[in-house]
């Protein structure tokens, strides 16, 4: 039985550490302006511009708190 579960549980694993990786918080406000995206085109807003910005805020900002570590 124990093999069974071997693969569906590598699987999350890796698909766990490749989404959320070392900051979670990177992770959410992308879901975050993903699900705001969604929400501006529903109501015909184009939004395309709001995932990159979102990405290029929280990568300098998860840069930061990465050099205040060492």
């Amino acid at each position: 039985m124990e093999r069974i579960w071997t693969w569906p549980i590598a699987f999350f694993r890796f698909w766990y550490h490749f989404i959320i990786g070392d900051d979670w918080t990177v992770a959410a406000a992308v879901a975050v302006g993903l699900i705001l995206t969604a929400l501006l085109n529903g109501a015909h807003v184009t939004a395309w511009w709001l995932v990159p910005l979102i990405v290029i805020f929280m990568l300098g900002l998860s840069l930061r708190r990465a050099g205040k570590k060492t």
